[in-house]
């Protein structure tokens, strides 16, 4: 008996069946290119809403920097004109480090958004990056005096946390050399 085996109707037509207008789904390499999908009309919705209050964010973030940076400025004249005149003390010195901090952060909260907005994606070694610098100006305003040791402890386990995260996002195995090149 010549009997051909069933054809499974998940397969394509064979390319001499396949209609002329098919033929742009075609690259020069001879694969068959998916045809995009429509989007659904309501997830356009809900994509563009999202932007427009991710742009909202950005504005916002904006004025908290500026508000930041007033507030670095009205820390360092209060620091400065209390007694003794112009003089700082090493806990003035952590207050206005952490002013510092604070107004870091949120400019790479801001570059976070910003990246979020032009590429439509998140970039974690940022966002990694930014959780570090938080938690540095925390260490840097924590009193030792007054903590739990448990307290303290876990904030170091935190900070090799994200180091290590840190790391391993950011490591590169070394290219082997070629035999030319040596």
């Amino acid at each position: 008996m010549d009997t051909k085996p069933p054809v499974r109707p998940s397969m394509p037509p064979p390319a001499s069946s396949r209609p002329s207008a098919n033929r742009n789904l075609r690259d020069d390499n001879h694969e068959v290119k998916v045809p995009q999908v429509p989007e659904d009309a309501m997830l356009k919705v809900l994509h563009a809403v999202i932007h427009f209050a991710v742009r909202i964010l950005a504005v916002l973030m904006v004025l908290v920097i500026l508000w930041g940076v007033a507030d670095v400025g009205y820390v360092m004249y209060q620091r400065l004109v209390a007694e003794p005149f112009m003089m700082l003390t090493v806990s003035d010195i952590l207050v206005i480090f952490g002013s510092f901090m604070a107004v870091l952060i949120a400019i790479e909260i801001f570059i976070n958004i910003t990246l979020y907005i032009k590429h439509d994606t998140l970039p974690i070694k940022m966002v990694i990056a930014t959780a570090l610098m938080a938690v540095a100006r925390k260490v840097i305003m924590l009193d030792f005096k007054d903590l739990d040791p448990a307290y303290i402890t876990a904030i170091a386990a935190v900070i090799v946390a994200l180091g290590l995260t840190y790391w391993l996002i950011s490591y590169k195995p070394p290219q082997p050399v070629k035999q030319d090149e040596r």
